[in-house]
C-alpha cells in the first residue's frame, strides 16, 4: 500500500482521495501517537487551523470530531497560515497542531499536516507511526481502543486571540519599523488574506494595495498568489510601490516584486536576508542553508560574500533539518520557502516579506538593488519521459556527456541531472551564461538521456 503521507503531510482532492472518514481516522491515530505526551494526569491540547477551502470546513469538522472524541481538548484557531498555527502550538504549550491547507494547490484539493510540541514538523518516523496506527483500526489487526466517555472526551474551545498573538509575534521580532515602505500585497485569496495586510499595516508600511484578498472557499491561488506573479508585478507598476509580496494558499512561501515589476524569487530573498543578518551579527556559523536547484548566481553571490553555503537535497524539510542540526538560522528555497529559525520553525512567507521590508526601511535601497546582490543565471529545466530512472546514475555514455556538458560551461555554468522520486522521469537542469547557451547544452543532454535510458 502507498504511504499516504508525502513530502508536507496527506494531500488529495477533497471527497475523492482525501475523505472526511479519512480525516477522522488520521486524527484518531494522531490523538493516540502524538496525544501521549500530555502526562499523566493532564488531558493533551491540539491547535487546529485551516485555509479558506470550502472543503476545509468539513474537514476541520472531522478532525475536530476524531480529536475530541478521543480525549484530544481542541483550541480552534479558525482561517491562519501553517506557520501562525505552528506558532500558536508552541506559543500556548500544545501538543500538537492540525492545519489543513494544500498550500499552494488548486482549489479541489485540500491536505492534513500535522504539527508535534513546539510546532516542528514531523520526522518519518512519527508519520509512520500515525499511519500504522490508522490502518491497524481500520483492519482491525488491533483489539479497539477503548474510547473516552463522560468527563473524558475532549472539548472544544474558539480560540479567537490567534489572530492577534500571531501578528504581534511578527511585529515583535522585526530589526526595525517599516515606516514609510509602501508595499503590495498578493494574498492568494488564502489564509494570509487578512493576516498580511494587518501585519504590513501594524508594523508601519502603508499597505497601497491588495489582491488575493477576498477568499469565498472557491477562489484560493485562482490566478493569484506566488504561482502567479503577474497581476502583482502590474500592480507594482501601475502603484509604483517600493515592495510587493505574493504568498501561496497557506502563506508558508513568498515571492517577491520590485518597483518595475521584476521578479525576486526565493534565492535573491535569501541572499538579502543573509547580508542583512551578517551585518546584524543574526547569521550563526556564517552560513546560509539552500538546495542542490538553487541558482548558481546564488551560490556565486554567497561566495563573494564570504557567507558559507550547505546545499541540501530538494524539498524545505531538508532545508530545515540541516539548519536544525547545525544550529543554522536562515535558509529556503528558490520557490519562496524561506525559513528564519530563530522566528519560526516553518517557511512563513508573511515574516519573509515583513523582513524584506525592514531591510528596505533600514537601508532606503530600492528592492533591485538590494537583489542585484546576485545575478539570476539563465536556467533550463526540460523533464525527459518515459525513461528507465534507476539507470541514470551509473550510465556510462551518460555521464560522459555530463562531463563535456560541464567542461564546455566551466565555473560559469552547472549540470544537475535528477531522477524524479515520483515520476518515471529525468530532470535534466542546465544553468549557463546565456539562454541560448543553456538551452542548448539541456536539449543535448535530455537527448542522450532519451537515447541511453529508453524504456
Amino acid at each position: 500500500m502507498a504511504r499516504l503521507f508525502g513530502t508536507d503531510g496527506v494531500r488529495g482532492v477533497a471527497n475523492e482521495s482525501l475523505t472526511a472518514e479519512l480525516a477522522l481516522g488520521l486524527s484518531m491515530a494522531a490523538a493516540h501517537v502524538l496525544g501521549d505526551s500530555g502526562g499523566a494526569g493532564r488531558r493533551p491540547v491540539a491547535v487546529v487551523g485551516r485555509d479558506p477551502r470550502a472543503s476545509g470546513e468539513f474537514l476541520e469538522a472531522a478532525v475536530i470530531a476524531g480529536l475530541a472524541g478521543s480525549g484530544v481538548d481542541v483550541l480552534r484557531v479558525g482561517v491562519l497560515p501553517t506557520p501562525a498555527v505552528a506558532y500558536l502550538t508552541g506559543a500556548l504549550g500544545a501538543d500538537f497542531g492540525v492545519m489543513l491547507s494544500a498550500s499552494h494547490n488548486a482549489m479541489p484539493d485540500n491536505g492534513i499536516k500535522f504539527l508535534a510540541r513546539g510546532g516542528h514538523k514531523l520526522d518519518d518516523a512519527i508519520e509512520d507511526a500515525i499511519e500504522a496506527d490508522h490502518q491497524h483500526s481500520r483492519s482491525g489487526a488491533e483489539p479497539v481502543r477503548v474510547r473516552p466517555t463522560g468527563a473524558g472526551v475532549g472539548r472544544v474551545h474558539e480560540y479567537t486571540e490567534g489572530f492577534d498573538k500571531y501578528v504581534a509575534h511578527l511585529v515583535a521580532v522585526l530589526p526595525n519599523r517599516l515606516d514609510g515602505v509602501k508595499v503590495v500585497i498578493d494574498g492568494a485569496h488564502g489564509a494570509a488574506a487578512k493576516v498580511a495586510p494587518e501585519a504590513f499595516a501594524r508594523a508601519g508600511a502603508e499597505v497601497v494595495f491588495t489582491l488575493g484578498a477576498e477568499p469565498t472557499g472557491l477562489n484560493i491561488n485562482d490566478g493569484v498568489g506566488s504561482t502567479h506573479l503577474d497581476g502583482l508585478r502590474r500592480a507594482m507598476r501601475e502603484h509604483r510601490a517600493d515592495l510587493g509580496i505574493a504568498l501561496d494558499g497557506d502563506a508558508d512561501r513568498c515571492l517577491a516584486a520590485d518597483a518595475e515589476g521584476g521578479e525576486v524569487d526565493g534565492d535573491q530573498i535569501i541572499a538579502i536576508l543573509a547580508v542583512a543578518m551578517r551585518e546584524a551579527g543574526t547569521l550563526r556559523g556564517n552560513t546560509a542553508v539552500g538546495t542542490v536547484m538553487a541558482n548558481l548566481g546564488f551560490k556565486l553571490a554567497m561566495e563573494r560574500e564570504g557567507i558559507d553555503l550547505v546545499e541540501t537535497a530538494v524539498g524545505d524539510r531538508y532545508v530545515l533539518e540541516a539548519m536544525k542540526e547545525h544550529g543554522y538560522a536562515l535558509g529556503g528555497e528558490q520557490s519562496g520557502h524561506v525559513i528564519l529559525l530563530d522566528h519560526a520553525t516553518t517557511g512563513d512567507g508573511t515574516l519573509t516579506g515583513l523582513m524584506l521590508g525592514a531591510r528596505l526601511a533600514a537601508t532606503k535601497q530600492p528592492l533591485a538593488e538590494l537583489a542585484a546582490v546576485m545575478t539570476r543565471l539563465p536556467q533550463v529545466l526540460i523533464n525527459v519521459k518515459d525513461v528507465d530512472k534507476g539507470r541514470a546514475a551509473g550510465n556510462p555514455e551518460l555521464l560522459a556527456a555530463v562531463a563535456k556538458a560541464e567542461g564546455e560551461l566551466g565555473s560559469t555554468g552547472r549540470v544537475l541531472l535528477r531522477p524524479s522520486g515520483t515520476e518515471p522521469l529525468v530532470r535534466v537542469m542546465v544553468e549557463a551564461a546565456d539562454q541560448e547557451q543553456a538551452k542548448a547544452v539541456a536539449e543535448q543532454l535530455a537527448g542522450v538521456v532519451r537515447e541511453q535510458l529508453a524504456i
